[in-house]
C-alpha cells in the first residue's frame, strides 16, 4: 500500500499520554492532525511540540483534534519547561514503530529496542497528516530533520482544505482566511452566475469570486 492524499488513514489502536485509542473513533466526527517526530529530546521537535500546544485552541476552533507520534515514551515535563507550554493533545508512544511503520514512515522490516536508536535511524518520521471525518487523507506534509515545522501554514490549508469541501471554489496562491477565491473548474459559466453572482474573469479559464460565506 502506498499512502496518497484520498487514502483511507490506516486505524490503529495505540497507548498515548491519554489512554488507549482506536483512531478513528478518537477522530470521531471531526477532522485530525497527526504529527510526528523521531525521537525525545531532540531540539527541533521540543518547539514543535511546545508551539502546537500553545496554537491548539485554534485547531479547536476549527473542530480539529490534534494528536502528536514519538518513537519514544514522552517526557511533557520537559517540552513545558523549555517551550513555556504543556501538551494537552495526546501524544502516541510509538515504541513498537507499529503506527510509524503503518502510515510508511519507517519500512515494515523495522523491529528492536527504541531506545538504542538514534534520531538519525527515525529520520524519515517527521510527517504531517490532516485527516477528514470521512477519515481519508487531506495533507501529508514531510519535513527534514533541520527545519521546524510551520504550524501556522497548516492552519491555513485546514481553512482551505474545510472551504472547499463546503463550496464548490478553490484558493489561491497564499491564500488567507476572507481573501478572494477561485471558482472550481466542475462549475459551468451558467451555474457560476447563479452561485457567485458578479464574479470576475481576467482569463476564461479564471473565475474570482468573494470567499463564500
Amino acid at each position: 500500500m502506498t499512502l496518497s492524499l484520498g487514502s483511507t488513514a490506516p486505524d490503529f489502536e495505540a497507548e498515548t499520554t491519554q489512554g488507549r485509542i482506536d483512531f478513528h473513533d478518537w477522530i470521531g466526527d471531526s477532522w485530525a492532525v497527526l504529527f510526528s517526530h523521531p525521537k525525545d529530546f531532540t531540539p527541533v521537535c521540543t518547539t514543535e511540540l511546545g508551539y502546537m500546544a500553545s496554537i491548539e485552541p485554534e485547531f479547536e476552533r476549527r473542530n480539529v483534534k490534534v494528536i502528536g507520534l514519538s518513537v519514544d515514551p514522552i517526557d511533557k515535563d520537559d517540552i513545558e519547561e523549555t517551550q513555556g507550554s504543556r501538551p494537552t493533545y495526546p501524544i502516541i508512544a510509538d515504541a513498537d514503530f507499529n503506527v510509524s511503520k503503518l502510515y510508511e514512515m519507517l519500512p515494515a522490516s523495522t523491529s528492536g529496542d527504541p531506545a538504542t536508536r538514534t534520531p538519525a535511524d527515525n529520520q524519515t518520521v517527521r510527517n504531517v497528516f490532516v485527516i477528514g471525518p470521512d477519515k481519508k487523507v487531506k495533507l501529508i506534509l514531510v519535513y527534514p530533520m533541520t527545519t521546524g515545522r510551520n504550524f501556522d501554514e497548516v492552519l491555513r490549508v485546514i481553512d482551505s482544505l474545510q472551504l472547499t469541501a463546503k463550496h464548490r471554489v478553490a484558493t489561491p496562491a497564499n491564500w488567507k482566511q476572507g481573501g478572494d477565491v477561485i471558482i472550481a473548474g466542475s462549475v459551468s459559466d451558467d451555474e457560476a452566475k447563479q452561485l457567485f453572482p458578479g464574479y470576475r474573469s481576467p482569463k476564461p479559464y479564471i473565475r474570482i469570486t468573494p470567499q463564500p460565506k
